[in-house]
């Protein structure tokens, strides 16, 4: 069987899978974090988003990618940990807990605070680690 010729000029490449990004979004933890006097003591919402980059893999199953609960667990693992000073720590320690996964080339971890900056929506932070 032939094929037909390319309608295009050139022959495209073969295309291929470049990387897999695995996210969770909008994750709301109640966590002791800050370092003003009136913030220890107490609980206060973060919201965090979390991309995981992983390499061209082929996912047939659990075992080829990150589970959205252990990045949740993660989280949660932190805030039980104890009270954190800064949302900047906060991200880091998430990020290089999801970097513990070998499959995990980067993590880009964002960390809001609602609440916490009167007429602003959220301030917060975006950190970046990449093997």
């Amino acid at each position: 069987m032939s094929l037909a010729p390319s309608p295009l000029p050139f022959q495209a490449p073969e295309p291929r899978r470049e990387a897999l990004t695995v996210f969770v979004r909008g994750l709301e933890v109640q966590a002791g974090i800050g370092v003003h006097d009136h913030e220890q003591g107490r609980l206060q919402t973060l919201m965090i988003d979390v991309e995981l980059e992983l390499g061209p893999v082929e996912v047939d199953g659990l075992d080829d990618t990150v589970n959205y609960e252990t990045v949740a667990e993660s989280a949660r693992a932190i805030v039980m940990a104890g009270h954190v000073g800064l949302v900047e720590t906060f991200a880091d320690r998430l990020a290089l807990a999801c970097l513990g996964n070998p499959r995990v080339r980067a993590a880009r971890v964002r960390v809001e605070k609602p609440g916490a900056l009167a007429a602003a929506i959220a301030p917060g932070c975006e950190v970046v680690w990449r093997r």
